[in-house]
C-alpha cells in the first residue's frame, strides 16, 4: 500500500519519474513547500536564477540543446508574470517545456489575495496548454499530462498552476505509465498516398528547392533531411530556426533565406518550380509579402506535424501532416525503390543559375577596415571553435550576423529566439545549454543593448561556475533599430543611441568573471583564442565594432524575396 505524500512531495516525485535532472527557478511564498522538498532530495538539481524570465529562458536553452523537456519553477503573482516573456518565447518557437507555478490557496483565488494573478488567463494565449490543479488527487496525473503534451505533436510550453494549500495536502502517490486524451491525438505518420504524390512531383522537378525549418531540428530529422537532399542533388535552404538541419558548409546549402537571407537562397525560392517545405511555416520574415512570394508558377509540398500551419499563409498543393522524421523516412524508403530518378541534365542547368546568383557574394564586407567589423568577429569565432560550439544569441544585428557567418553543420547548436525576438534571451539560454552540455563550448553572441536585459545572470553563472564565452558586439546603438531608422525613418535615430553604457569589463569583473575589451581588428583572433583556453571561467569579450555597419541583404517589409537591398 503506497504511503500518502504531500502535493509538494508529489511534484518532486513526478519530476523524478520523468527523468528530470535539472530545473531552473526562483523561490517565493506560494512555492516554499515545493522548495522544501527540493532541498530534501538530490536527484533533481535546482539552478537559482536572478529573475524568473531567465529561469524560463534557461529551461528553453536546456531543452533546445538536449531534446529534453525544460522545466522552470516560479512563484505566484510577479513570479509568473516575470516568466511570461520566457513562456511566450518558447511558445513561438515550439519548445517543449513544463512551467510549474505557485498560486494562492484555493479559498483565496479570485479575492485579490497577496501576490495573486489569474495565471491561467494570463498565460492562455502563449502556452500549448495550461492547468490549475485544485484537487490534490489530480496532481500527479496532471503533471504527467503536462510532460506528454509539451513533448508530443508540435512541442510547446505547458503550465501547471499549483495552489499553496494543494502543495500541503496529502494523498496516495501513483504516477501513471502513460496518459490518453480523447481531445489530443497528434498524427505522426504521414498519409502514404500523399507521400507517393509528393515523390512523383519531386522527381518531375526542373528547378527544385528544399526549404527546411525548425521542425527538422525539433524532430531530430537532420540526418534524414541530409540524406534526402544529397540523394536528390537538390539545393537546400534553411530558416533561422532550421540552421544546422542541413550542413551549412556543404556545397548544396544555399544558406539562410528570408529577410536577411542570402541572395541565392531567396532567388531560388522565387524562381523554383517545385518547393519542398519541411517543418517550416512560411512566416513573414521568411517569405516577405505573400502576394509577392513567387516569380514563377510552382507547386508546393508541405510537411508539418501541425495541420493548422499548412496553407495558413501560402496555399500548398500537396500537404502531408505528420512528424517530419517519420515522413522523411517514408519518403527516402520510397525513393530507394523508385525506378525513376531526377533529371540530372535539367538539374545541372538549375545549379548553373544558382551559381550565377552566388557570384553576387551578398555577404561581402570590408575586410581591410581599421575598425572591427562584426562579421569578422563571427568568422573568427567559427574558425577558432572549428564550427563545433553551441552558439546562443540575443536579438538584433548580432543575431543575423551570427546566423549568416557561423556555419552550422550540426543541429541543436544554434539557440536563438526566432518567433518572439526576445532581447535578454542569449545569456540565460546559454546557461541552460551549458548545464545540458557540461563539456561543450558555449558562446553567447549579444549586443550592448540586449545583454543588459538579463545582465544579473552573471551572478548565476558565478554561483554555478558556468564558463560561458560572451561575445558582445558593441556598436553603442540598438543596432537593428538604428538600421531601420536609417533606411525607413530618414536617419532619425529616436532613442536608439546608447550613451550611458557601463564599462563591461569592470562589470564582468565585479561579478568575479574575466573581462576583455577589444578595439583593434588584429586583436580579435587572439582574444577569442585566449577566452576559449580558459575552460573553467566565464569570459566577457567587449568588441568595439563599427557603428555604421548594417546587415545585408535585407528584404524591406511588404516586399518580395527578390526585392532585396544588397550592399
Amino acid at each position: 500500500m503506497s504511503a500518502e505524500l504531500t502535493g509538494a512531495e508529489i511534484t518532486i516525485r513526478c519530476l523524478q519519474e520523468e527523468g528530470v535532472n535539472c530545473i531552473f527557478g526562483y523561490p517565493g511564498g506560494a512555492v516554499l513547500f515545493i522548495y522544501d522538498e527540493l532541498f530534501k532530495q538530490d536527484k533533481v538539481r535546482h539552478i537559482l536564477v536572478r529573475h524568473e524570465q531567465a529561469a524560463v529562458h534557461a529551461a528553453d536553452g536546456y531543452a533546445r540543446s538536449s531534446n529534453k523537456v525544460g522545466v522552470a519553477l516560479v512563484t505566484s503573482g510577479p513570479g509568473v508574470t516575470n516568466a511570461v516573456t520566457g513562456i511566450a518565447t518558447a511558445y513561438m518557437d515550439s519548445i517543449p517545456m513544463v512551467v510549474i507555478s505557485g498560486q494562492v490557496p484555493t479559498n483565496a483565488i479570485g479575492l485579490d489575495a497577496f501576490q495573486e494573478v489569474d495565471t491561467v488567463g494570463i498565460t492562455r494565449p502563449c502556452v500549448k496548454h495550461n492547468f490549475l490543479v485544485k484537487d490534490i488527487t489530480e496532481l500527479a496525473h496532471t503533471i504527467k499530462k503536462a510532460f506528454y503534451i509539451a513533448s508530443t505533436g508540435r512541442p510547446g510550453p505547458v503550465l501547471v498552476d499549483i495552489p499553496k494549500d494543494v502543495s500541503q495536502q496529502k494523498t496516495k502517490f501513483v504516477y501513471p505509465d502513460k496518459v490518453t486524451m480523447r481531445s489530443y491525438n497528434p498524427v505522426t505518420k504521414g498519409h502514404a498516398k500523399q507521400i507517393k504524390k509528393a515523390l512523383e512531383l519531386i522527381l518531375s522537378a526542373k528547378r527544385p528547392v528544399v526549404y527546411a525549418g525548425g521542425g527538422v531540428i525539433l524532430s531530430d530529422a537532420a540526418p534524414q533531411l541530409t540524406e534526402l537532399v544529397q540523394t536528390l542533388n537538390f539545393p537546400c535552404t534553411n530558416t533561422l530556426m532550421g540552421l544546422g538541419g542541413y550542413p551549412a558548409t556543404d556545397k548544396q546549402s544555399l544558406g539562410m533565406l528570408g529577410m536577411h537571407g542570402t541572395y541565392e537562397a531567396n532567388m531560388a525560392m522565387q524562381y523554383c518550380d517545385v518547393l519542398i517545405a519541411v517543418g517550416a511555416r512560411f512566416d513573414d520574415r521568411v517569405i516577405g509579402n505573400p502576394k509577392h512570394f513567387s516569380n514563377e508558377n510552382r507547386k508546393i509540398i508541405h510537411i508539418d506535424i501541425d495541420p493548422s500551419s499548412i496553407s495558413k499563409r501560402v496555399r500548398v498543393d500537396i500537404p502531408i501532416v505528420g512528424d517530419v522524421l517519420e515522413v522523411l523516412k517514408e519518403l527516402i524508403k520510397l525513393l530507394k525503390t523508385e525506378k525513376d530518378k531526377p533529371d540530372h541534365v535539367v538539374l545541372k542547368e538549375w545549379w548553373k543559375q544558382i551559381d550565377l546568383w552566388r557570384e553576387r557574394d551578398c555577404l561581402k564586407f570590408d575586410r581591410k577596415s581599421k575598425i572591427i567589423k562584426p562579421q569578422m568577429v563571427i568568422e573568427k569565432l567559427f574558425e577558432i571553435t572549428k564550427g563545433d560550439a553551441f552558439i546562443t544569441s540575443d536579438v538584433g544585428q548580432h543575431q543575423m550576423w551570427a546566423a549568416q557567418f557561423y556555419k552550422f553543420d550540426k543541429p541543436r547548436r544554434w539557440i536563438n529566439s526566432g518567433g518572439l525576438g526576445t532581447m535578454g534571451f542569449g545569456m540565460p539560454a546559454a546557461m541552460g545549454v551549458q548545464l545540458a552540455n557540461p563539456n561543450g563550448k558555449v558562446a553567447c553572441v549579444t549586443g550592448e543593448a540586449s545583454i543588459q536585459m538579463c545582465i544579473q545572470e552573471l551572478s548565476t553563472c558565478k554561483q554555478y561556475k558556468l564558463p560561458l564565452k560572451i561575445i558582445n558586439l558593441n556598436n553603442r546603438y540598438m543596432g537593428m533599430v538604428r538600421q531601420w531608422q536609417e533606411f525607413f525613418h530618414g536617419n532619425r535615430y529616436a532613442e536608439s543611441y546608447m550613451n550611458a553604457l557601463p564599462d563591461f569589463v569592470k562589470l564582468a569583473e565585479s561579478y568575479g568573471h574575466i573581462g576583455i575589451k577589444i578595439e583593434k581588428p588584429e586583436d580579435v583572433g587572439d582574444a577569442l583564442k585566449e577566452a576559449f583556453k580558459l575552460k573553467d571561467q566565464l569570459v566577457f569579450m567587449d568588441f568595439i565594432t563599427d557603428q555604421s555597419e548594417n546587415v545585408f541583404p535585407m528584404v524591406p517589409g511588404g516586399k518580395g524575396l527578390s526585392e532585396m537591398i544588397l550592399v
